[in-house]
């Protein structure tokens, strides 16, 4: 089993930055598909970007695209989503997960193991 811990949300402007951080322990999650997912307050989860395990595929909602960029550091174990240009519409908990199998358009379901979450808001 992989135990996951998100950290670097917070707060920040519209138009501003953030680097969230993925921690693995347990196993190599370059073994698995890894990805980052979202959930305002009264909306379902939803998938934001994800990454294959060889790195060769990714996956970016369509919200998302051109502004946020998936990535992992197998050296350190480590996913990371840089988020730019924010907006206020991206205020969220973000997530982040692995699962066993690449799918083209990932949803929650196919993937198994989850970080706790990390808020993140975005002001106006």
């Amino acid at each position: 089993q992989v135990q996951l811990v998100e950290s670097g949300g917070g707060l920040v402007q519209a138009g501003g930055s953030l680097r969230l951080s993925c921690a693995a322990s347990g196993r190599t999650i370059s073994t698995y598909a890894m990805g980052w997912f979202r959930q305002a307050p009264g909306k379902e989860r939803e998938s934001v970007a994800a990454i294959s395990r060889n790195s060769l595929f990714t996956y970016y909602a369509d919200s998302v695209k051109g502004r946020f960029t998936i990535s992992s550091d197998n050296a350190k174990n480590r996913m990371y989503l840089q988020m730019n240009s924010l907006k206020p519409e991206d205020t969220a908990v973000y997530y982040c997960a692995v699962g066993p199998v690449w799918y083209a358009n990932p949803v929650p379901n196919h993937f198994s193991s989850w970080g706790q979450g990390t808020q993140v808001t975005v002001s106006s």
